[in-house]
């Protein structure tokens, strides 16, 4: 503790150079203000440093000497692990703040021109009592600025109109930075702002005044060359990239692009590949300023005097990336290379983090059918695999069989920010209205776009009336499916696909399709591009060879194949010239800036709907709420009540106590009852006994992390054994003083032979100044067993976080010494 406090108060000392505070000039005259001039250093080391790296410099401009001289020497300091503390310039839910709702949007009505209205009123009755008490908040605080219900998701609001790429405060100038309480928060580092997700009890720490802290971090250079081919997407470019760095590893690293493939990308493909950074694995996904940055923020409404501010400055400091001027050489930590004419078409799953390309669909669908229950399989016979369920839809005959796709959901800000792949999805819905095609009316279709500018320019093109007439109305402005939030399906399809144990598929334009969370009767979840969601709604399954099969049938009865309604990348760019006009960004502004008095945010988990027989839903029932207004688990997150109970309640979870049994259940150990684990943590809470997790790789991944760390802490888990975890997680699980454990390589449960039913005891020295960041401890059984695990405190202030039980009573504490 002494350590920490030692280090804080040497933040505190005076800026060490603030002698090259330098004026920047107007071209017409005058000044735009001052800033800190990085050339007037005038260090050799600046100039070859990542383009990423600079924006941190400057959200450590206050701290002391030390800190600014181990980010100039990122090239030596980054592999030592030097941590060092910052304040980002805002925080999406920090000082400004700015708090976006939306994420507690429902599809419950679909198919219909009433579905924005019908579903936010709907969203509006379910959330009254959360929206009150966030009403209260807006009018008590006044450095945060509040988007409400129906503008839009977060990160594309930021793209649009949150993002300031430099800020000038007072007269000083300095790079715009964020931190986000979604994981997708990367989405901005597409526009050349340095931008990561955090976990919400960090953020809360943060607004409280709590300086962040990080370790500099690796950065990977990811270079791009030549160009797309024809008929391939922005989604499939982002597939791709996603794969290649999951390879290649990069989890708590910082990657950037760069190249000259980079003048192929435009802001929207860009911002694509940004958001999936969680997927990929990293802190970020950079993208440095250049003319496409300038001309994205001319088209979204930022005045020409402010792009020229940003121009000035960014030239000023060599922040600005010129793909007409020969290119600095930088160094990364590692580097890779993609051609971009080497992408194509492709999706992925049925399960998470698994690219297939489009022309192996049909082939990798039927391995999965024949392969055992697991990450790509789901153990079906080959008896059982052509059969067919034959139910009744609304007096319509109608039928599934494995495969059949029941939700055709465009979803989510990976995608619908994009104008090209929205359009793309116009495009394909108009060509099979002229075709005579028509989506089977049991698949619940959806567009739920990232902001109104989205549905502008739908209508502009004349497109949204084809995208109607397949079933893709507006359902509002939300991340709806990709969050889980995809309503019931109609109950003759769900008894259908339960009574016949039918694999029925989701097709979403998003960027998760974990188990159970898009939808619990949907085993088989892809992602796609918005037009490929629309191909696989119109041929009613993911069981079709795109190149060979037809997708329908005319009138006339003559097959209709893919390439007949796909469009050309002209055809879209056509759209996309006359369609995407700047007013539409202007008037959409204006509607956040004058806002609407009921609030909230919507960015932590458990996700999805809650089920009728779970802890949860008794205890709802219990307090007089009707199953039909249980709401989701996002959106009842702030209810500790539902949330406790709705950790580790998924219903496709494996729990290895249960023998891999598939469910939210457990063994309780002394008893040996089955029992939901809520149930079984109250029973161990009663009896004094602690619990821990034994996990496998890469715990926590997904985007529910806040709930993940609060809902154990609140069952009685005291730490978490795991071969790695997801970066905010694992700080999070500090921030609740739950500690982070990793087996050593090439160890895990399996392999050391633990199997859950044994007593656990950590040998963790009991003083804190004991403890080191990255330590070594040894944790033994009652059956004898012993093996070292890292301790993953990370950092000296973590440390001081633990010593407090978590990070708000740290922050709190402090407070009250003030």
């Amino acid at each position: 503790m002494d350590r920490f406090r030692r280090r804080i108060a040497s933040i505190a000392s005076e800026h060490p150079f603030k002698g090259v505070v330098t004026t920047l000039p107007k071209p017409g005259g005058g000044e735009f203000g001052k800033f800190y001039s990085l050339p007037t250093l005038n260090d050799p080391r600046i100039a070859v440093l990542p383009q990423l790296i600079l924006p941190i410099y400057f959200i450590s401009i206050s701290c002391s000497k030390w800190i600014l001289f181990y980010i100039i020497d990122w090239e030596n300091t980054s592999p030592k692990q030097v941590e060092i503390p910052f304040k980002p310039a805002r925080v999406l839910l920090q000082v400004p703040v700015d708090l976006v709702v939306d994420h507690s949007l429902q599809v419950d009505v679909a198919r219909s021109e009433n579905a924005v209205q019908a579903n936010m009123e709907l969203e509006f009755q379910r959330n009254r009592e959360r929206f009150a008490f966030l009403k209260w908040g807006s009018s008590a605080f006044h450095n945060m600025l509040v988007v409400p219900p129906g503008c839009g998701i977060v990160h594309q609001v930021n793209l649009e109109y949150l993002g300031r790429v430099v800020f000038n405060t007072d007269g000083v100038l300095y790079p715009d930075s964020v931190v986000g309480t979604d994981s997708h928060t990367t989405m901005i580092d597409g526009l050349g702002v340095a931008g990561w997700g955090v976990g919400g009890i960090e953020a809360e720490a943060a607004m409280l005044g709590q300086p962040m802290s990080m370790v500099l971090p690796g950065v990977v250079g990811f270079k791009l060359s030549g160009k797309l081919h024809d008929g391939v997407t922005a989604t499939d470019l982002v597939l791709t990239v996603t794969q290649m760095l999951r390879k290649h590893g990069v989890v708590g690293k910082f990657v950037e692009f760069y190249g000259e493939g980079m003048a192929e990308l435009s802001l929207a493909d860009r911002a694509t590949i940004a958001n999936m950074s969680p997927e990929y694995g990293a802190t970020m996904g950079f993208f440095p300023v250049d003319h496409v940055t300038l001309q994205y923020l001319k088209l979204t409404g930022r005045s020409d005097e402010t792009v020229s501010m940003i121009e000035a400055y960014l030239r000023a400091n060599k922040m600005f990336v010129d793909y007409n001027e020969p290119q600095q050489e930088r160094a990364y930590s590692s580097y890779l290379q993609l051609e971009l004419a080497e992408v194509e078409p492709c999706v992925s799953g049925p399960k998470p983090h698994d690219r297939v390309p489009l022309k192996e669909m049909k082939t990798d669908w039927h391995t999965c059918l024949d392969n055992n229950v697991g990450f790509k399989g789901f153990a079906v016979t080959k008896e059982e695999q052509n059969k067919v369920a034959k139910f009744t839809f609304h007096d319509l005959p109608s039928e599934l069989k494995h495969g059949s796709v029941v939700i055709a959901a465009i979803t989510s800000y990976t995608n619908t920010s994009n104008p090209s792949v929205m359009l793309g999805a116009g495009l394909v819905a108009k060509k099979a209205c002229e075709l005579g095609l028509e989506v089977k009316p049991w698949i619940k279709t959806s567009l739920a776009p990232g902001s109104g500018v989205v549905t502008k320019y739908l209508l502009q093109s004349g497109l949204q009336k084809y995208l109607n007439q397949q079933g893709f109305n507006i359902v509002g402005y939300g991340c709806t499916t990709c969050i889980g939030n995809s309503g019931e399906l109609d109950e003759s399809v769900a008894s259908a696909i339960s009574e016949n144990d039918i694999i029925a598929a989701a097709v979403l334009s998003g960027n998760r399709n974990f188990e159970g969370r898009v939808h619990p009767l949907t085993r088989a979840n892809y992602l796609a591009s918005p037009p490929l969601v629309v191909a696989y709604a119109l041929a009613g399954t993911v069981d079709i060879d795109f190149e060979k099969e037809p997708i329908g049938t005319r009138k006339n009865g003559k097959s209709v194949y893919f390439k007949d309604i796909w469009p050309s990348n002209e055809e879209i760019a056509q759209v996309v010239q006359s369609s995407v006009l700047p007013d539409m960004f202007k008037s959409t502004s204006e509607a956040i800036t004058k806002g609407n008095p009921i609030i909230t945010t919507d960015h932590i988990s458990p996700a999805g709907s809650i089920h009728k027989d779970s802890p949860a839903a008794k205890y709802l029932l219990e307090h007089g709420v009707d199953h039909k207004d249980f709401n989701s688990y996002g959106s009842r997150r702030g209810n500790d009540e539902v949330m406790a109970r709705g950790t580790f309640a998924n219903i496709r979870i494996v729990n290895k106590l249960l023998k891999e049994e598939v469910g939210p259940k457990t063994i309780h150990v002394p008893t040996r009852e089955k029992l939901y684990v809520y149930d079984a943590a109250m029973r161990y809470k009663a009896a004094g006994h602690d619990t821990i997790v034994l996990a496998g790789a890469e715990y926590g991944s997904g985007s529910s992390r806040d709930w993940a760390a609060k809902g154990p802490m609140l069952l009685g888990v005291k730490a978490v054994i795991a071969k790695s975890f997801e970066r905010i997680l694992r700080s999070n699980l500090v921030g609740m003083g739950i500690i982070p454990l990793c087996f050593k390589a090439g160890e895990d449960a399996d392999a050391l032979g633990l199997t859950g039913h044994e007593r656990y005891s950590i040998d963790l020295p009991s003083k804190i100044s004991e403890i080191r960041p990255g330590q070594d401890v040894t944790v033994t059984t009652d059956t004898g067993k012993a093996f070292t695990c890292t301790v993953r405190f990370d950092t000296e202030v973590e440390l001081a976080y633990f010593d407090h039980g978590g990070i708000l009573p740290f922050v709190i504490r402090n407070l009250n010494k003030e």
